[in-house]
């Protein structure tokens, strides 16, 4: 099974995926990020969103994308430029018939780490030593969405044995 984690954003939005194997094997298989200018208008940057994450689908071909739940304390017109940039990527992903699932980033936390309350240089240590990397992943926003990814991964483990 390939999982597409995506980081939700408008500057850089950024994605990792990786292949699932069995229920103790994970590899990455790619990770970036789709970035836009500053310099351009918003729904051109929306437009290229989009675009970029059609583009990015058809090359991964990854049978669930993983997206991160906004959660925002303080700057509401950053919150919603985020939302709008989340909207046309959830779109990019149900126009593919691709199903979709969601997480916030204390369940990521929480997967990845065990740990919900876990900063983020230890989310990016873990992320590395499930997926036996020399590096990790960059920019953040990359590695930040193969811990979506891998959270993907755990969450549905969880819930596959408890259902047996």
């Amino acid at each position: 099974m390939i999982v597409l984690g995506i980081d939700p954003g408008y500057g850089i939005v950024g994605y990792g995926a990786i292949e699932w194997i069995d229920t103790e094997k994970l590899s990455l298989l790619c990770y970036g990020a789709i970035t836009t200018s500053s310099n351009k208008i918003f729904c051109d940057r929306l437009n290229s969103i989009y675009k970029k994450m059609v583009y990015l689908i058809s090359r991964v071909k990854p049978d669930v994308l993983v997206v991160e739940k906004l959660f925002f304390k303080n700057n509401q017109k950053t919150a919603i430029d985020v939302a709008q940039a989340r909207g046309v990527i959830l779109l990019s992903g149900q126009q593919s018939n691709i199903r979709m699932e969601e997480f916030t980033p204390l369940q990521v936390k929480m997967a990845v780490t065990g740990y919900g309350r876990a900063k983020k240089p230890q989310v990016m240590e873990t992320v590395k030593k499930i997926l036996r990397l020399k590096e990790l992943p960059e920019p953040d926003d990359a590695a930040d969405a193969v811990a979506l990814a891998i959270c993907y991964s755990k969450f549905t483990k969880k819930t596959e044995n408890a259902l047996t």
